[in-house]
This record gives C-alpha cells, structure tokens and sequence, in this order.
C-alpha cells in the first residue's frame, strides 16, 4: 500500500484524541469542493511513503500520541486496509476512519473485527442531488448502507458535510435531516476556496448562510453543529 502523506501531530483530526493522519491517494468520487485533488486525482499524486516507514513513524509515537486517523482519498478502496489497521492496532493505537460510505461491505468487516474506534463518514447532500454534488458519481445505495450502518451502532460516528454555494441550500439540508434523523452526532464543514480544488465554481457560504443551514437540519438532528463555531 502506498501512503499519500502524513500529519505527524493533530489535534483536530481525531476528536478528543492527540492524533497523527495517515493520507490514502485514490478516490472514487469527484466532489467539485474537495481540496486534496493531489490525493483524488492520479495525474496529481505526488511524494508518499511505504507502510514500513509509516509503522517505523507510529513505532517512535508509542506514548506520545492517542490515535490514528485513516483519511484520503477514500481509504476503503484498498482491500489491504485492514491489514494496515491491525498493524496500527497492535501499537496501542486507537484508529478513526473518514470515508464517503460508498463501500459499506469494507466498513462492515472492519467494524466486526474490530478495527474501529471512531467512523466520521462525509454526507455529501440530499439524497436528490447526491451524483450532481460527487461530480456525476451516482452510488447512493451503498451510502445509504453504510449510514444505516453507524447509525445502527457498528461503531462510534461522525456525519459530516462540506458545505458551499450553490450545491447546499436549506431545501437540501432539510432533505439531509430527513434522511438521517436522529444522528449521533452531525457537523457542517465550511468550505474554504484553497485555490486547488478538484472542480470550479464552487463559493464559500456566509456565518448567517451556514446558520441557515443547521438551522432547516435541526428539527430533525438536534445534534447538529457547526464545526470550528
């Protein structure tokens, strides 16, 4: 497996956890907001790391951090990630996995072997305008699966949704609330233009425009939040 990249030390990453995060390239969607298109898009990938010299890195870390956070990309694509999350484990890690819940199988396996502390899966939009919102990648059925599956308690989650003009409107955070009433626990990411994006047009949302937007999701996610509020 070949390693993207690596944060040595985070403490925003891994909630209530002193974390490192390990980068996978390759993703299967093409989110015109995603700011990593160095990790998503093949012709762009650059530098990395072997998985030895990342388990040589956590070797050094023992004590020193909480967790390992497992990010893209879209880590779940790789069939040997569960190996890679037993090697993690046996150094006293704990291990939390973002996805886009498009592979609920692998989510699954992982969270019945127990490699999963934590699960912060993204939510792209209303199930109406999902394939629009990944870039014309229509796989909201295995969404939905791996959704119905945190919520069902397989492991400790997070949903989460990058929020930014025009895709997200409080029509379509309403429709999201509906969709996933009752949710654990539900952030809105706001989007920031860091000039490398996978896609264009894409404008960051107002204070009050984002508030407007916790707000159609509320009634039915009372646990919703604004993240970095």
């Amino acid at each position: 497996m070949r390693i993207g990249g690596l944060q040595k030390v985070t403490l925003l990453d891994y909630p209530g956890k002193v974390a490192c995060t390990v980068f996978l390239p390759g993703c299967n969607l093409r989110c015109p907001f995603c700011h990593n298109p160095a990790l998503v898009l093949p012709d762009r990938a650059t530098g990395g790391l072997s998985t030895e010299k990342l388990l040589a890195f956590l070797e050094t870390r023992r004590g020193k951090l909480d967790g390992v956070c497992v990010t893209g990309g879209e880590p779940t694509l790789y069939e040997d990630l569960p190996a890679l999350l037993r090697q993690i484990r046996a150094l006293g890690f704990a291990v939390k996995l973002d996805t886009n819940g498009t592979n609920p199988d692998m989510l699954e396996a992982l969270a019945q072997e127990g490699l999963l502390d934590y699960a912060a899966m993204d939510i792209k939009n209303s199930p109406d305008r999902y394939a629009e919102t990944c870039g014309g990648v229509d796989l909201l059925g295995p969404v939905k699966r791996s959704a119905a599956l945190l919520m069902a308690g397989a492991v400790d989650y997070e949903f989460r949704t990058t929020v930014c003009a025009p895709l997200h409107t409080p029509e379509e955070m309403a429709g999201i609330g509906r969709w996933l009433k009752g949710a654990k626990r539900y952030f809105l990411q706001p989007f920031v233009d860091s000039g490398e994006l996978v896609g264009s047009g894409m404008k960051p949302l107002t204070k009050e425009e984002i508030e407007a937007l916790r707000d159609s999701v509320l009634p039915d996610i009372p646990s919703t939040q604004i993240r970095g509020q």
